[in-house]
């Protein structure tokens, strides 16, 4: 689900840059930034998408496994894990000015769509219920510990807490009989 997710979004910003843009709009790649040698991997006027982090969304966790009602049988599996991403968008352009007009246009997207479902959007897959995007404020020294840890020299760039990307493994963990019989029998008064 998380690539179906950032594939989505990848190619829903593109469609918005080159409306807004044009001809000269930049690529979006779902990239990481550097390689191991600690070069840039996109090339320059593209927009790439990392995930720096990913975290479970605790607060809507259930518990206790699922139990489904199904051909005469109660179906047991596992809940479903809900995660959030910490997305950082990096603009590697030759003039910096260009690095921040793409940054404005990213702002504007998701200041314009903060939750994306498939009902408003046909071509996000249907197992994904919604995504809401929250930007993150981070200071100087977040900032420099993000670019220290993936290994690259500072891009003008924005980091997005992406919401509610849903893992649900459907391999049944049990199968137990129906309950068919209740027995009013509580003892011999």
């Amino acid at each position: 689900m998380i690539d179906i997710a950032l594939k989505f979004i990848t190619d829903e910003l593109g469609i918005y840059l080159h409306s807004r843009i044009g001809l000269g709009a930049p690529e979006v790649k779902l990239s990481k930034v550097v390689d191991e040698s600690g070069k840039y991997i996109f090339g320059e006027e593209t927009v790439a998408i990392t995930v720096i982090n990913i975290e479970e969304e605790r607060t809507f966790k259930s518990q206790v496994p699922e139990y489904i009602y199904k051909d005469g049988q109660h179906i047991v599996s596992e809940p479903e894990i809900k995660l959030c991403l910490h997305l950082l968008f990096s603009a590697n352009f030759s003039q910096y000015k260009e690095a921040l007009k793409c940054l404005s246009y990213l702002l504007t997207f998701f200041q314009s769509r903060t939750c994306f479902t498939p009902l408003a959007y046909p071509s996000l897959d249907s197992r994904i219920e919604k995504l809401t995007f929250e930007l993150q404020n981070m200071g100087y020294d977040q900032i420099n510990q993000v670019w220290a840890f993936l290994g690259a020299k500072h891009l003008p760039s924005i980091v997005y807490k992406m919401r509610l990307v849903i893992i649900h493994d459907e391999t049944i963990t049990g199968v137990q009989p129906p309950i068919t019989i209740i027995n009013e029998n509580l003892g011999n008064k």
